[in-house]
């Protein structure tokens, strides 16, 4: 069986499963797009795309029957889908502290009762001297954002841009947390609005908006993603964009009301489709498509307590908070065009646990 690690070297680097096919950029001469360096001047971007509580049957490449997703499908059949990736925990906080450290969350401190899930009233986070993917990146030149929900501590020490990231755009934990005074979450959650969650919005350390407006942020989140890529595109970047959705409490553009029968939910992850379909068209306008690895994946399973509010894990066992493979076991998609094969359905195992040593390699 292949690491992840080995198995995107190979991929990237010998074209791995297609031996007619050729490294993106060759070394001996520059790439088509006039603004492009050779690839041994230039490292290759990063992108990763992280949900949060989607489940492994949420996606219609994955098997869902009513859930529409043609662009995570498109992105699917011209990359890579694994079949047997997990997340490194069932639930939030110690998921994303594994996937930017690449160490066992109980590694970094981020498990046990006061670490499992952070909430607005905690004085934890992760540790500074903790390594993260963009540490790692920015000692090779790259530009870093984080963008989206972070929930690795919101005090100012804890925050993305003291660990290796020059700019964060997001909430800073989950989007049902922060409750307004007197409003119950079993309250909040009867009729969900934006109003109900006295959740931040960041810029940097600054709050800019608060209550954030829910309704509209995975389209912000897209828009930020866009406006770094576009403003980086002579430099390689890292880009960590963490929705806050499809966890509750759901809310979707007004574009996005009642697309598909799956009802609310389906609404909530057929926007996050649409947002990565976005983030591919922009690398492709900006010419970093054939010079870019973007992956797709979630944080931990779906939260089935929610009944229609939450996902699916599909056949698969278990849910958010379990270590059943329901609540690890998640969708994975790695694009990356004229570097990676096609149309792969990957077997082998991986987890967001290979994503710093895979970004280091590359």
């Amino acid at each position: 069986m292949r690491t992840l690690t080995a198995f995107l070297l190979a991929a990237m680097f010998t074209g791995a499963g297609h031996p007619e096919s050729a490294p993106a950029v060759p070394a001996d001469h520059p790439a088509d797009h006039p603004d492009a360096q050779p690839s041994q001047d230039r490292p290759p971007n990063f992108v990763i795309l992280f949900a949060d509580d989607l489940g492994y049957g949420d996606l219609s490449s994955y098997g869902h029957p009513t859930i529409r997703t043609p662009e995570l499908d498109r992105m699917a059949a011209e990359g890579v889908r694994f079949t047997q990736f997990y997340a490194a925990a069932s639930v939030c906080t110690p998921s994303r502290a594994g996937l930017l450290t690449g160490r066992y969350p109980m590694r970094s401190g981020m498990v046990g009762d006061r670490n499992r899930v952070l909430f607005p009233d905690s004085d934890l986070g992760l540790a500074p001297e903790e390594l993260t993917i963009a540490e790692v990146l920015k000692t090779r030149g790259y530009a870093t954002a984080a963008i989206g929900k972070w929930h690795l501590g919101h005090h100012p020490e804890f925050l993305p841009t003291r660990q290796g990231f020059d700019t964060y755009y997001g909430i800073p934990y989950s989007n049902d947390m922060d409750l307004v005074p007197g409003m119950s979450w079993s309250d909040a959650m009867v009729d969900p609005r934006t109003e109900n969650f006295n959740v931040p919005l960041l810029r940097d350390s600054t709050v800019v908006e608060r209550p954030a407006d829910q309704t509209t942020i995975t389209r912000r989140y897209t828009e930020e993603a866009i406006r770094f890529m576009g403003a980086h595109r002579d430099e390689p970047f890292f880009v960590y964009l963490a929705y806050n959705l499809p966890h509750v409490p759901l809310f979707r553009s007004s574009e996005f009301e009642g697309v598909i029968e799956r009802g609310l939910y389906g609404d909530v992850v057929e926007e996050i489709d649409w947002s990565a379909g976005r983030i591919l068209a922009a690398l492709r306008e900006f010419g970093l498509d054939e010079r870019t690895l973007v992956v797709f994946t979630s944080d931990n399973g779906p939260w089935l307590s929610e009944g229609l509010q939450g996902g699916s894990a599909g056949l698969l066992r278990g849910g958010k908070g379990m270590t059943w493979e329901g609540g690890m076991r998640e969708p994975a998609i790695f694009w990356g065009p004229g570097t990676i094969s096609e149309g792969v359905m990957e077997t082998g195992f991986g987890s967001t646990l290979d994503l710093l040593p895979t970004a280091a390699a590359l």
